[in-house]
């Protein structure tokens, strides 16, 4: 790929995807120009989870110690009944978990993982990160890509990569399919200092109490000097929201029917914020010309099977591959990448979905059914259910 442009590939977005991409072209010796529509380089948020998956794509990228150091690992993945507050199940992720997929899984903080990425982009001089550079459209010919900025300047590059979320511009572009998709669920996110945790809830888990139309997860971060808490609640919501600040009084209004150890967990979260959540159906058209979809913008997903993120880093794995493998044929490039990447990424928009129907929030006969398939299940059982996900690298369908 080179060798074939002396123009740089463009990335529109400066988030963990659009990062990614850029290490990843890196990597293949491909210079990159990323272009953040922001005044600074940063991430909101606070917790994610990370599925070996993600481990096998940053030892792809090159940061995969750097990733490690600021991880924090549990030791399961346990689901309790937010009614009856009683284990349903857990998921031992210790030992041989580790052995069956050849990596952890772990939590971390957004910013501390957008921070690896972030400081791994400046190190390298393939890489030109650009602020304030908002990508509104773009124009193409035979030879080449510019991408429009809000400011009225035009970047000329090879290809351009569309790693600007779910509200991409550029998807708007290639696929044209509107606004995305209104759940009806609303998530409220907090962080809690861990000494004011209940301190017999201050386990090493990522732990989710299911309930009707409701969850709560919550799980330690940042060295375990804080634990994430995200509820959400199922309240036909009905336009996107994001970040907005929102009372204790209103989070709690979606948790009176659950036990009361369950509300205490929400009881101790503070200076709450909201998002109602979206997604977008599966769509193949992530490729024209030039221009390609990478992470929420080609495939946003519900947060249930906690693989966003994951899905975005093995875009980027997928996508540095092809350029380098097809070097000379951009065209073949991009369509290995669509080829290899919108199957497993529709499962598992789709499989986000039904996770939140049958697993989060059923209630009555639903939820008991939920109950006695799962907690009859062991942990190799679920390894076995789970190795497509874990399994893979970007790089395998």
């Amino acid at each position: 790929m080179a060798a074939a442009s002396t123009r740089p590939v463009l990335i529109a977005g400066g988030g963990i995807g659009g990062l990614a991409a850029a290490l990843g072209l890196a990597q293949k010796g491909i210079r990159s120009i990323l272009l953040e529509k922001a005044a600074a380089l940063g991430e909101i948020g606070a917790g994610i989870q990370l599925g070996p998956n993600a481990f096998h794509a940053f030892d792809y990228l090159g940061v995969g110690e750097a990733a490690r150091g600021m991880a924090v690992y549990v030791d399961q993945l346990r689901l309790m009944d937010a009614l009856t507050a009683e284990e349903i199940t857990h998921v031992d992720l210790r030992d041989a978990f580790r052995i069956r997929f050849g990596n952890p899984y772990a939590v971390v903080h957004r910013g501390d993982l957008h921070g690896v990425l972030l400081n791994a982009c400046r190190d390298h001089e393939l890489i030109e990160l650009r602020v304030n550079s908002e990508v509104t459209g773009y124009d193409q010919d035979g030879s080449s890509v510019t991408a429009r900025l809000v400011s009225g300047e035009r970047v000329a590059g090879s290809l351009l990569i569309g790693a600007d979320g779910l509200w991409s511009n550029i998807r708007k572009q290639v696929i044209g399919d509107g606004a995305p998709r209104v759940s009806g669920h609303t998530t409220y996110r907090s962080v809690i200092p861990t000494d004011e945790m209940p301190e017999d809830l201050r386990w090493n888990a990522a732990t989710l109490w299911a309930g009707p139309k409701c969850h709560i997860v919550h799980y330690p971060l940042s060295g375990w000097k804080v634990f994430n808490l995200v509820v959400t609640y199922h309240n036909d919501a009905p336009e996107p929201v994001a970040g907005q600040p929102v009372s204790d009084e209103e989070v709690m209004q979606g948790f009176r029917h659950v036990h009361a150890r369950a509300q205490n967990i929400i009881r101790h979260g503070k200076n709450w914020r909201l998002w109602v959540l979206c997604d977008r159906d599966p769509n193949e058209r992530w490729i024209d010309g030039r221009v390609a979809l990478l992470g929420d913008a080609a495939h946003p997903m519900m947060q249930y099977f906690a693989q966003g993120a994951c899905m975005a880093l093995e875009d980027a794995v997928c996508l540095s591959h092809m350029l380098d493998a097809h070097a000379s044929d951009h065209a073949a490039a991009l369509e290995r990448y669509r080829t290899q990447r919108f199957a497993r990424t529709a499962r598992v928009q789709l499989l986000s979905r039904a996770i939140g129907e049958h697993i989060y929030h059923p209630a009555g006969e639903h939820a008991r059914l939920r109950n006695a398939i799962m907690s009859a299940k062991t942990s190799e059982d679920y390894y076995d259910d789970l190795a497509w996900i874990y399994g893979g690298t970007g790089l395998a369908s």
